[in-house]
This record gives C-alpha cells, sequence and structure tokens, in this order.
C-alpha cells in the first residue's frame, strides 16, 4: 500500500477546551439565527414587541425622576413661587401620584418586555440543544471512544444555560441599558450644563474600563474553575458508573481520595473567584460613588448661585442613583456574558467538529435484494503505524452463515465496525449486493443490517421499550412475538410490571444472559435481511450459551449472518469458517474440514476443548465435595 491509500479523513478531535476564545459578537452572530428564525413570523413579531416595550419603558423611567423634582420643588416653594409644571399637576400631591403612577407603568412595561420575550429565549435554548445533540450523534464512533462521559454532560449542561444567558441579557439588559445611557447623558446635557455630561461619561468610561478590566482577570479563574469542576464531575460519573468495580477491589478509599484531590482544586479556585468578585465589586463602588459627588457638589453650588433649585439637587442625585442600576447592569452583563460566552465556546466547537464519516453528495439509500455481503481487498488501521486488517477478502453468500475465529486482537470487531461503516477502510471496499457501502446513505445501511454485540447495553427504561428500539412502530403483539422467538417471554412474565418493568442503568437489573435475550429480541423485531453476531456468547456460562446459541440459530435462519465467534463451539455449523490472525486470513472451510488440516484452527479447537474438560472436571468435583459436605451434615 502506498501513503496515499492509508489516508483517511480527518478524525474528530477528543473533547477539549478550545484553542481560542470566541467574541461576544461572534457568539451573538452565531446566535441570531436562533433569535431571529426565518420560519417563525410569531417569534419575530415578540422580537418586535419586546423592543418597542423595552424602549417605552426606559422613556418612562427617565421621567421618574421628573416627577420626583416636580414634587420637590412643589413642597420647598416660598411665598407661592411653584413652577409651572407643579402648577400643572396640582402641587405636590399631583407630583407625588404621577411619580407612583411612572413608577408602576416601568414595572408594567419591563415585566411585559420580559415575558413577550420569554418564549423567543427559549425556542432558542431548545432549538440549538437540540441541534448539539443531534450532531453529537453524528459524530465519529472515534470521537465516543475517546470522550468522557462526565465532560461531556457537563459541557452541554452549561452550554444550555449558557444560551439562555446570553439572548435574554443581550436583549432585555445590554440593548435596554444602552438606551438608558443615552436618555440620561442627554437629560444632564440639557437640564444642567456640559460638566455635567462630562463627569457623568467619564464615570461611566472609568467604570467600564475597570468592570472589563477585573472581569478579564476573574475569568481566566473561571475557566480553571470549570475545567476542575468538569474534571471533577467526570470522575464521579466514572466511578459510579464502574461501582461494581470499585467494591471488587475494596477501592472506596482510593475513588475518595482521587474525587477530593479534584474537589480540592476546584475549592482552591473557587475561594479565588469570590475574592476576586469582592476586588470588583469595591473598585465599581469607589469609581461609582466619585462621580456621585462630583455632580451634587455641582448642583449645590448652582443652588448657592440661584441657578438651581432643590428640585434640580434631587433630580440630579435621582438620575444619579437610577444610573447605578444599569451601570451596574453594564458589570454584570459583561461578567455575566463573558462567562457564558467560556461556557459556550466548547459547545460551539463541538459544533465545528466535522463528521469522520459523511454520506457523499448524492448518495442512494442501500437496496437489499437477496443480501450478499463481500469484503473486496480491504486494509484498515485505527492507526497507519499499526494495521489491523490487511487484504482481508470473503463473501457471505445469501441466506448463508460464515463465521470468523481467531485470537484476540486479530481484528474480527474491526469487521463489524466497517460493515456498519463506523470507520471506512484506507483501501478496498465493502460490497452488499454489488453496491459499495462507501457510497450509499449510512441510515439505509444500518436499517439493513442488524447486530447482536457481546456486551448489551440496555436503555434505563423497560423491558418493551428496549424490545421495541429495533423497530419503534411495532405493535405490542410483533414485540411480545419477538420476546417469546428469543426465548425471554416466560421471564417477563414472572417479573413484577412485565413488560414494563425497568431495567436499570446500562441493564443492571438484568443478567448477563437476560440483557442477550433482550438484545436478541429487538433484532428479531428489526427483521435485518443481514446479521452480525459479534461474539454474542462469549461472555456468558455455558448453560445460558446454549439457550442463547439456540435463539440465535433461529434468528439467523434465512438470513445472510456473519458470526464474529471467540468460542469455536458456536461456529461448528456455519457453512464457512474464517481464521484471521494479525488482520490476514490464514485458514478458511468448514469446521470437519479445518480440524483435519491440524493447522491454526484445529490448534484453537484442541485449546478451547481442554479448557472445557478440565472447567468440567472442577465443576464436577465442587459438585461431588458439595454433596460429601451435605451428607455429612445430615449424618
Amino acid at each position: 500500500m502506498t501513503d496515499q491509500t492509508l489516508s483517511r479523513p480527518q478524525p474528530a478531535r477528543p473533547l477539549q477546551p478550545p484553542e481560542r476564545e470566541l467574541s461576544l459578537t461572534t457568539t451573538v452572530q452565531r446566535l441570531w439565527p436562533y433569535v431571529w428564525p426565518r420560519d417563525r413570523l410569531d417569534l419575530r413579531l415578540r422580537v418586535s414587541g419586546a423592543v418597542a416595550l423595552m424602549v417605552l419603558a426606559k422613556f418612562v423611567t427617565i421621567a421618574v425622576p421628573f416627577s420626583f423634582k416636580w414634587a420637590t420643588d412643589a413642597i420647598t416653594a416660598k411665598d407661592g413661587n411653584v413652577s409651572s409644571v407643579a402648577l400643572w399637576l396640582g402641587g405636590a400631591i399631583g407630583a407625588t401620584i404621577l411619580y407612583g403612577v411612572l413608577r408602576t407603568l416601568m414595572v408594567v412595561l419591563t415585566q411585559g418586555r420580559d415575558a413577550l420575550f420569554a418564549a423567543v429565549s427559549m425556542n432558542a435554548v431548545r432549538h440549538l440543544a437540540t441541534e448539539v445533540f443531534v450532531h453529537l450523534h453524528q459524530l465519529s464512533l472515534r470521537f465516543h471512544l475517546e470522550r468522557k462521559t462526565g465532560g461531556l454532560t457537563r459541557v452541554l449542561e452549561r452550554g444550555r444555560t449558557a444560551i439562555e444567558q446570553i439572548v435574554r441579557l443581550s436583549m432585555l439588559t445590554g440593548i435596554p441599558t444602552i438606551v438608558e445611557f443615552t436618555l440620561i447623558l442627554a437629560v444632564m446635557f440639557y437640564e444642567f450644563d456640559w460638566r455635567y455630561s462630562a463627569i457623568t461619561v467619564a464615570m461611566i468610561v472609568i467604570y467600564l474600563w475597570y468592570t472589563t478590566a477585573a472581569t478579564n482577570w476573574r475569568m481566566s479563574i473561571r475557566r480553571s474553575m470549570n475545567e476542575s469542576d468538569s474534571d471533577a464531575n467526570t470522575k464521579a460519573i466514572d466511578s459510579l458508573l464502574n461501582y461494581e468495580t470499585v467494591k471488587y477491589f475494596g477501592a472506596e478509599d482510593r475513588e475518595a481520595e482521587r474525587y477530593d484531590k479534584a474537589m480540592a482544586r476546584y475549592e482552591r479556585l473557587s475561594v479565588g473567584s469570590y475574592v476576586s468578585l469582592a476586588v470588583l465589586n469595591t473598585g465599581q463602588g469607589v469609581i461609582f460613588t466619585a462621580g456621585l459627588a462630583l455632580v451634587m457638589a455641582l448642583c449645590i453650588q448652582g443652588i448657592r448661585a440661584g441657578t438651581h433649585t432643590l428640585g434640580d439637587f434631587v433630580l440630579v442625585n435621582s438620575m444619579m442613583i437610577q444610573l447605578s442600576q444599569p451601570l451596574n447592569f453594564m458589570g454584570m452583563l459583561y461578567r455575566e456574558v463573558k462567562q457564558a460566552v467560556i461556557d459556550i465556546e466548547t459547545m460551539f466547537d463541538l459544533l465545528g467538529q466535522s463528521p469522520e464519516i459523511q454520506d457523499k453528495p448524492g448518495a442512494e439509500p442501500l437496496a437489499v435484494g437477496a443480501g450478499t455481503l463481500r469484503f473486496e481487498d480491504v486494509h484498515f488501521a485505527y492507526d497507519s503505524a499499526r494495521p489491523i486488517l490487511r487484504g482481508v477478502s470473503f463473501e457471505v453468500p445469501a441466506g448463508q452463515t460464515v463465521a470468523i475465529v481467531g485470537p484476540s486482537g486479530a481484528g474480527k470487531s474491526t469487521i463489524s465496525r466497517l460493515i456498519f461503516r463506523f470507520y471506512e477502510p484506507q483501501a478496498g471496499r465493502v460490497v452488499i449486493d454489488g453496491q459499495n457501502i462507501a457510497e450509499v446513505q449510512q441510515r439505509s445501511l444500518r436499517d439493513r443490517v442488524g447486530m447482536v454485540p457481546q456486551d448489551t447495553v440496555l436503555f434505563n427504561d423497560t423491558i418493551a421499550y428496549n424490545i421495541r428500539y429495533g423497530r419503534w412502530d411495532a405493535t405490542e403483539e410483533e414485540v411480545q412475538a419477538a420476546a417469546s422467538l428469543a426465548q425471554i417471554d416466560n421471564f417477563i412474565k414472572l417479573v413484577p410490571g412485565g413488560y414494563d418493568a425497568q431495567v436499570g442503568e446500562r441493564g443492571l437489573k438484568l443478567s448477563g444472559g437476560e440483557k442477550q435475550r433482550v438484545a436478541i429480541a429487538r433484532t428479531i423485531l428489526k427483521a435485518p435481511p443481514i446479521l452480525v453476531l459479534d461474539e454474542a456468547t462469549s461472555a456468558l456460562d455455558s448453560f445460558t450459551e446454549r439457550e442463547i446459541q439456540l435463539a440465535l440459530d433461529r434468528v439467523s435462519k434465512g438470513r445472510t449472518t456473519l458470526v464474529i465467534a471467540h468460542r469455536l463451539s458456536t461456529v461448528v455449523n456455519a457453512n464457512e469458517i474464517l481464521v484471521l490472525d494479525k488482520g490476514v486470513i490464514v485458514e478458511r472451510g468448514r469446521h470437519d474440514d479445518l480440524l483435519a488440516r491440524q493447522g491454526v484452527y484445529a490448534a484453537m479447537w484442541n485449546r478451547q476443548r481442554e479448557v472445557d474438560q478440565a472447567n468440567e472436571a472442577l465443576r464436577r468435583a465442587e459438585e461431588e465435595e458439595g454433596k460429601s459436605v451435605r451428607v455429612a451434615i445430615e449424618a
């Protein structure tokens, strides 16, 4: 093979922190199609309505300090010298009523805006989260073998929260705050003079500069916190998923120490995060208070000079105090959005990863007639430095059974992964009824091929759900018929709850044989013309193996079947047996013919018979010992 034949598509990268941080502008641009969906006029109308309510609410917000000023001027007026506005309002009482009405209207408009926009933000969260979920199922098997489940679920959880924060904060806090800044500066310039506006602008600029600098410092701590949080969560999930293994080796203390070490790093970074938050809040408070004191000092000078009234003093104080809220929002907005960008950047990195295996443009569905499966000079390596299959060629004729046997690491299970197109061969091709599976739609291929794996993992749901997974539109009668053919219906009838009984996490409430029967039942329900049995009985005891083998024989009858076997006793009736060793087929033929050759297959058969005989002798000895003990006890 040349280097060119060994080339393959760039594999999806394992889940890692992104190499560069996304900007807020880029993040908003990527989220905008979900906020303003082209196919949802109702949501676009909601966005427009929310923006209109937001602008109106800000004008009302600016009017509130004026009503306070007018009431103050009316109360402090001497010799009936009341401003025209106060006279028009009916004095202090009228201005006070207006103040209450405006504050009430401000709350109503703000809450109405939030309620109107809620459907927009949550629709964006749902659609983007679903897109990520679908994309994860499209990524290659290589990615899912290398990822860490705990870290990935943490990324998805933080990503969903981050989407909602960015959408809501940008639309409901960021834009309104900019509008309010503009209105307050205009009022300062119009009602007072340029000095007030200049001090306010300077205070805002310094405040935002300090907030940005301090937040950037905090975000480096936050990013490290996220990594330590994901690490601790991964260790916890990994340990709990391997609960039995932990118990087998008495490793509870070791697992606790491992988890505590990860949490200790999280604790240290969390303390740093809280300290940095205190520094940030202190600096913001000092900057704002200095600006507030300066404009109030200017107003006092104006009152002494007779250019301003006490109502103006109240107005400028109210304006500045009112400015503190959007300023605080800007600080919070920057912190939260910056934090959300950090949380969402890994999710976007996931979306940026291309599936290693993709359908070619214009790929047609697989059309299965007879169901002949053929490997043609297939070469494959997970890593080019270590070839797994080296020129493998064989055919499974329609309706017949071909078995592949060989030592561990020979490449047997790789063959099943190539059939399902989890990977592409670097050279050669896999053909079904004359069609190269690399040129057909993956979904149609997997619809026509059934699999009973060695390690059956069930969904944490009911028995019926797991059987119906083979064909979702199957009726209850069809589900029960499949269970009967798989010889698990009698067991199901005895279980409390029957078909609605829960199987537990990964099917842990069922035995190995029961899980295999469920896997066989759902494959029967799928009714594929081509069947792959990947060491389906190797992990079972001899009695259960015989029971499962009978069920498998019934499933494979009349179907094109490829059996990948560890135990040779399960393939003696195969139409052809292929002996795979170091990625090469070294022998092929029927069981009796291979034994007669006295080659690799015969040696494997003899070794397995010796092991089986030794196990049988041990079992009989244990039974005899048990009988002797019982006799002694009875005597």
